[in-house]
């Protein structure tokens, strides 16, 4: 069964902010689960990555902007937990927007492309 705040996209795009900062499908996907679940190693879980993995990459997530995009609170008697900060809940929005914004332009074209498939042809 898909998950369906995973991108499941025609066309995946990873943008580069500069040499050392990008942001792709995946890094978007973590931050859309960790909204929707509000864990970590929940968001990590459902993208099928282990805790570490999905830390390091909100660690990498949280230094490439002038804010941190996600806060976490550690577990314990009173429960953890993990929240977009408003920044993050812009960058998420922003990077979706433009994952959209390509895929309208580039309709015309993916279609184009998916109809000329070839891997049946002999």
């Amino acid at each position: 069964m898909s998950d369906p705040l995973l991108s499941r996209r025609p066309l995946r795009l990873r943008l580069y902010l500069d040499d050392k900062r990008w942001m792709g499908p995946g890094k978007a996907d973590l931050l859309a689960l960790i909204a929707a679940t509000g864990s970590i190693s929940a968001a990590g879980r459902r993208m099928g990555m282990s805790y570490k993995r999905a830390w390091t990459l909100v660690e990498a997530l949280n230094a490439m902007f002038r804010e941190p995009l996600v806060e976490s609170a550690r577990g314990g008697a009173q429960g953890g937990g993990a929240a977009l900060t408003p920044l993050g809940q812009e960058v998420l929005a922003r990077f979706r927007a433009i994952q959209d914004a390509a895929e309208r332009a580039g309709a015309g074209d993916i279609a184009a492309l998916a109809a000329a498939d070839m891997s049946e042809r002999k």
